[in-house]
């Protein structure tokens, strides 16, 4: 169990309340505030937080010294597709769910849940894509021993 859950976690979540609270409030301010759709807010949304993740999660979480293009490559494919995956289910399942709601009740209902989705599976990808460093990979040989 220790292989998956250990002390980046909480470095994670940490990192994930301030990311969460600059790109949430990008995305609710654009989609309640200013009319733009779900997908172009929760993008915003991606793209701010993501931005802020990048830099703590490779230096507080991970300690990630790597420098080198592929890294932040590997990255932004991570978060790509977390967000592809989370929102595409996150959305349909809520509409069928809050079918009797409102729109917009439904459509920050979705988004809510798309970022909780987004939060486990964007875990599992900077750790072990996107993060992952040959000395994680000795850690992970030993255990194995």
């Amino acid at each position: 169990m220790s292989k998956w859950i250990d002390k980046t976690v909480p470095r994670f979540l940490l990192t994930g309340v301030i990311n969460t609270l600059v790109g949430a409030g990008v995305m609710f301010l654009l989609y309640n505030l200013a009319g733009c759709s779900y997908w172009l807010s929760s993008a915003a949304n991606y793209v701010a937080g993501g931005t802020v993740s990048f830099f703590l999660n490779k230096y507080f979480t991970f300690q990630n010294t790597e420098r080198s293009w592929a890294q932040a490559a590997r990255f932004v494919l991570t978060v790509g597709l977390c967000w592809l995956i989370a929102y595409g289910v996150a959305k349909p399942l809520t509409l069928r769910l809050l079918s009797a709601r409102s729109e917009s009740v439904q459509t920050n209902i979705a988004m809510l849940v798309g970022m909780g989705l987004y939060t486990v599976l964007n875990y599992f990808g900077q750790r072990f894509f996107a993060f992952k460093s040959s000395h994680s990979e000795e850690t992970d040989d030993h255990m194995a021993d």
